[in-house]
C-alpha cells in the first residue's frame, strides 16, 4: 500500500479538457488575456513561437502528447471510431469517418498552452476496444506521432504531426502538419486527412477557434470529403460570438458527382443532407460526445512506462493545480534540463536518438511515422464508465 501511495504522488492525472470547462472563469478569454497582455509587448509580429516559453499560470496541466490522445481515446457518448467499420455501404462509412473527424476537435484555452514533450515522452490508454500511444519522436521541430487500434473493428490510426505557430500581432496563427491516416483492415480501405489550423485571436475579441480547409479522400471507395472550418467574422469577433461553424461536402472522387452536404457547428451539432432524398441526419451532437469527460485512471502501476507524460510532468502538474507558480517554475526547469543533459550524454558519445515506438523519415519538409507494431497493446492507464 505504501509502494502504490508512493506511485500515485508520480502520476497526476488531470481531467481532459470538455465543452462546459470553457465556463470556468479561470480559463475564460478574458481572464487569460490579462495575463498575457504584458508578453506580447517583446514578441515581434512574425516571430516563430515553437519555442517561446510560457510562465507556469499560462500552462494547461498536461502534455501536448495527452491532447492529441484525449482526441481519440476521450469521449462521453458513442464509439465513433468503431462505428466507422460497422457500415455496410462505402458512402455511409464515409459519412462515419467524418463524424469521427468532426469529434476530434476540442475547445482550446486562448492564451494557455499544455507542456511541449520531451523527447521520448510517451502516453498509452486505452478506452474499452481502443488502445491509443503517442510518443514525441523528435524534439526540434517538435515532431509526435500517435498509433490507435480497435481490437474490436480492426480499425488502424496514425497520425505524425508537427506545428508551426507565427505570431501576426493580433493573433497567433498555429499551422498544423503532417498526415493522419485512417484503415479499415476488415474493409481493406484507406482514409488519408487533412489537420485544420489553429488561429488564437486576441484583439478585438480573444478567442480561439479551428479554422482551414480539411480533405477526407478513400481511393478504393473513390469517395471524398471536403469540409471547411469557418473562421468568425470581424462583427462577431468584436461582439464576443463564437460560430464554430462547419460547411462541406461529400462527392465521387472521378465525376465530382456531390452526394451530401455537410453543415452545423462542431460544439452543438452537425447536419448531413442526402442531395438525392433531401433526407436531413444529425451526424455529429458534440453535447453528447466531448462534456464530462474523465481522466485516465490507473489499472496496472507496474506497467506504466518512466517516460509517461503524467509521470513526467506530474510535480508540474501537481504546483500548477495547488497555483504553486515558483514551485512549478522550478519543476519545469527540472524536467527541461534533465533532456538538455540528455542530449548532451548523446552528443559525447556519438549516439543518435532512436524512438521507441516508430520509425520516423524525413522526406523533405514533411516527416513520416510508422509504428512496426501492428496493434496498440492494452494499457496501464484506461478510461472507465461513468
Amino acid at each position: 500500500m505504501a509502494e502504490e501511495e508512493k506511485m500515485r504522488r508520480h502520476l497526476v492525472l488531470a481531467k481532459p479538457f470538455s465543452l462546459e470547462d470553457e465556463k470556468d472563469s479561470e480559463l475564460t478569454a478574458s481572464s487569460v488575456i490579462r495575463k498575457i497582455l504584458s508578453l506580447i509587448k517583446t514578441v515581434r509580429p512574425g516571430s516563430d513561437l515553437t519555442n517561446f516559453q510560457l510562465p507556469p499560470q499560462l500552462i494547461l496541466p498536461r502534455s501536448r502528447l495527452q491532447c492529441y490522445g484525449e482526441m481519440i481515446y476521450s469521449f462521453g457518448g458513442q464509439d465513433l471510431l468503431g462505428e466507422c467499420s460497422r457500415r455496410n455501404l462505402p458512402v455511409e462509412r464515409l459519412k462515419s469517418v467524418v463524424t469521427w473527424n468532426i469529434s476530434t476537435l476540442r475547445p482550446v484555452v486562448v492564451g494557455m498552452s499544455p507542456y511541449n514533450p520531451v523527447l521520448g515522452e510517451t502516453h498509452h490508454v486505452s478506452n474499452g476496444y481502443i488502445n491509443v500511444l503517442t510518443e514525441q519522436v523528435v524534439h526540434h521541430p517538435p515532431v509526435s506521432a500517435l498509433h490507435a487500434t480497435h481490437e474490436k473493428e480492426k480499425i488502424d490510426v496514425t497520425w505524425c504531426q508537427y506545428f508551426t505557430p507565427k505570431f501576426r500581432g493580433a493573433y497567433v496563427d498555429v499551422e498544423v502538419n503532417g498526415k493522419r491516416v485512417m484503415k479499415l483492415l476488415h474493409r481493406k480501405e484507406t482514409y488519408e486527412m487533412d489537420q485544420p489550423r489553429l488561429i488564437m485571436r486576441f484583439l478585438p475579441a480573444p478567442g480561439a477557434h479551428w479554422a482551414g480547409k480539411v480533405k477526407i479522400k478513400c481511393p478504393e471507395t473513390d469517395l471524398e470529403a471536403e469540409l471547411h472550418l469557418i473562421s468568425d467574422s470581424f462583427i462577431e469577433r468584436f461582439r464576443g460570438n463564437n460560430n464554430r461553424s462547419i460547411k462541406g461536402k461529400i462527392f465521387e472522387s472521378s465525376s465530382g458527382n456531390q452526394l451530401y452536404n455537410i453543415y452545423g457547428h462542431w460544439d452543438r451539432t452537425v447536419m448531413a443532407k442526402n442531395l438525392k432524398t433531401g433526407e436531413v441526419e444529425v451526424i455529429y451532437n458534440a453535447k453528447e460526445n466531448i462534456t464530462g469527460l474523465n481522466p485516465p485512471t490507473v489499472k496496472n502501476l507496474q506497467e506504466v512506462m518512466e517516460s509517461e507524460s503524467t509521470m513526467v510532468w506530474s510535480e508540474v502538474s501537481e504546483r500548477i493545480l495547488k497555483k504553486d507558480w515558483e514551485r512549478a517554475r522550478e519543476a519545469k526547469i527540472l524536467v527541461e534540463e534533465k533532456q538538455r543533459e540528455a542530449l548532451k550524454q548523446r552528443e559525447t558519445s556519438g549516439e543518435s536518438w532512436v524512438p521507441k515506438h516508430f520509425s520516423v523519415v524525413k522526406n523533405g519538409k514533411d516527416w513520416d511515422c510508422s509504428p512496426p507494431q501492428p496493434t496498440v497493446p492494452r494499457a496501464p492507464l484506461v478510461i472507465t464508465e461513468k
